[in-house]
């Protein structure tokens, strides 16, 4: 890859955002990516509703819309729109490339697609190392209380016995004889 598209790479993978537990871009993000206005962006939808089903596409709730501005400082001017945005899976992402039919738009929907597969690998490594840092601290917990036993039957060994009542051998009274 060249470097332009690794920076528009990392341009779009800071732009996808997990709603309702999947990675999603937004309409205004897309729309900017792709060079075109949000309001254009969304009339292509419009006319192809048929090419985005549920799973390529989903409008935000008010919630989610005040959460994702609330989060996210790129999208402050959402916070004035009283329109709800789309949210656009992977799929839906590069179906809007085969919309809107433009150079740019088929280049940055190859881009798009990229980036999500890269992200869906990271995120796979992420979740090998995950299960790998449980089983060392589970073997670091036994090892622990293990080790924890151990220095407590060094210490016991370390403490010196408590003196017995008597001790061993003869003793000589003198304060008794004093008194006779």
């Amino acid at each position: 890859m060249t470097q332009h598209t690794d920076l528009l790479s990392e341009r779009i993978a800071q732009r996808v955002l997990i709603l309702r537990g999947v990675r999603v871009m937004l309409d205004a993000d897309i729309a900017n990516l792709y060079g075109v206005q949000t309001k254009a962006l969304n009339q292509s939808v419009r006319r192809n509703t048929e090419r985005f089903p549920e799973d390529f596409m989903f409008r935000l709730t008010a919630e989610e819309k005040n959460e994702v501005v609330t989060n996210c400082d790129h999208l402050a001017n959402l916070k004035f729109s009283s329109v709800l945005p789309f949210a656009f899976t992977e799929h839906g992402a590069l179906m809007l490339g085969n919309v809107l039919k433009s150079d740019r738009a088929i280049e940055v929907s190859l881009i798009v697609v990229r980036t999500f597969v890269q992200l869906r690998e990271m995120l796979s490594g992420n979740k090998e190392l995950a299960v790998k840092l449980v089983e060392l601290e589970r073997k670091v917990s036994t090892h622990d209380q293990a080790i924890a036993g151990l220095i407590n039957g060094i210490r016991q060994l370390m403490k010196t016995p408590e003196s017995s009542s008597r001790s061993i051998g003869f003793t000589a009274d003198l304060r008794s004889k004093e008194k006779l």
